[in-house]
């Protein structure tokens, strides 16, 4: 029995395996996660330049936050709150309501957005909604 196992073994300690490519996504998801990030900047782009404020500004860190809270209709020092753990899963809750309120959309869109935020904020972008101001 041994005898049988030992050219098993021989053969066995021969494998070589390469492990360089693990973790990589490849030509062709790296062109995938490349056009998701493409269409993401331009609907941040287009809900920036729909509310009147400047689209570059989703390049900025932090600003880009204020200006999103500005757009929400919620002041821009909450910029801060977003730092403290569990606060900050509040505030984007109240600014994702804040921002479909400021275009004219319900509540559960404000929920869609904090929850779902990329897919929302495609319809929002690229749907028929338009900004209609901070109404309190």
């Amino acid at each position: 029995m041994l005898t049988q196992l030992l050219p098993m073994l021989q053969d066995a300690s021969s494998i070589s395996v390469d492990y360089s490519s693990k973790g990589e996504l490849g030509t062709g998801g790296t062109l995938v996660v490349l056009a998701i990030l493409i269409v993401m900047i331009a609907a941040v782009w287009k809900v920036f330049t729909k509310a009147g404020q400047p689209g570059w500004a989703l390049f900025i860190p932090i600003y880009n936050a204020i200006v999103w809270l500005r757009v929400c209709g919620k002041p821009g020092w909450w910029v801060i709150l977003l730092f403290i753990p569990i606060v900050n899963f509040i505030i984007t809750l109240l600014a994702s309501l804040g921002m479909a309120k400021s275009f004219g959309k319900s509540s559960g869109f404000g929920i869609g957005l904090w929850l779902l935020g990329p897919i929302f904020l495609l319809i929002l972008a690229f749907g028929d909604a338009k900004y209609q101001g901070n109404q309190g």
